[in-house]
């Protein structure tokens, strides 16, 4: 019995030991916090959070992380305290949950986050201000990504258009060359056939020293005729003269 008592009270003076511990670690914690000394704030606060998982050090642990701009860390922080069961600490731990969120632009959690800290203390003005803040942003934010969407998809609009009427003009460009690649064929046969000619007629012209015009033609056949005529004569002659002779053996 005496030695069950004797473990009592040392129980007892151990837990008011890390008791007054968890305080004057609080304590200097804050003396930090109000000096902006965060970091050494939030050493003080951690090793106060370790004592005493309900000390009010874990609470301003999430404020340090928060000011040091670490929202992430001091979200979780928050999120953790929220669902402790005291409605108070609920409502400003989701007070200050829905800031790291807002900070760190996370709009549609932040309003959430409020809005709980809301239920737990419908009578904050302060998170009902910040709530108001945070869903006139998200409107901005969203009208922005709307205008943002309309930009964009006019410019996507402009820039087919300048795709299609440089494919118009690509096509027509080509259609222009394979225009001028048939005129430059038709050209070059028109010149070989131009060539050919000119060699027809340079061959004609070579050639014609040689043509007899139809006069001469018909001189020349009149002439031929004459000769004809005249040797058909003679040779009509000699047959008729030849007829006539009478040869005679000489002896």
């Amino acid at each position: 019995m005496r030695q069950l008592i004797i473990c009592l009270l040392f129980l007892i003076q151990a837990s008011l030991l890390m008791a007054q511990e968890d305080k004057n670690l609080v304590h200097k914690g804050n003396q930090l916090y109000e000096q902006k000394k965060y970091t050494e704030a939030e050493a003080k606060y951690r090793k106060a959070a370790r004592l005493n998982k309900n000390s009010p050090g874990s609470f301003n642990l999430g404020d340090a992380l928060y000011k040091q701009k670490k929202f992430e860390e001091a979200g979780q922080q928050f999120n953790q305290l929220a669902t402790s069961g005291d409605k108070k600490m609920a409502a400003q731990a989701y007070h200050n949950l829905g800031n790291s969120y807002l900070e760190n632009k996370k709009l549609e959690e932040s309003i959430e986050a409020y809005k709980k800290a809301l239920l737990n203390n419908p009578k904050d003005d302060q998170t009902r201000y910040n709530l108001a803040y945070a869903q006139e942003k998200l409107k901005e934010q969203q009208k922005q990504n709307k205008d943002n969407k309309n930009n964009k998809d006019k410019k996507n609009n402009k820039d087919d258009k300048k795709d299609n009427k440089d494919d118009k003009k690509n096509d027509k460009n080509k259609d222009n060359k394979n225009q001028d690649k048939n005129q430059d064929k038709k050209d070059d046969k028109k010149d070989q056939n131009k060539n050919g000619q000119d060699k027809k007629d340079n061959k004609d012209q070579q050639q014609q020293p040689n043509k007899i015009s139809k006069e001469d033609a018909q001189r020349m056949l009149d002439a031929l005729n004459n000769d004809e005529k005249q040797t058909q004569d003679k040779l009509k002659n000699k047959k008729l003269k030849g007829a006539r002779m009478h040869i005679e053996k000489d002896w």
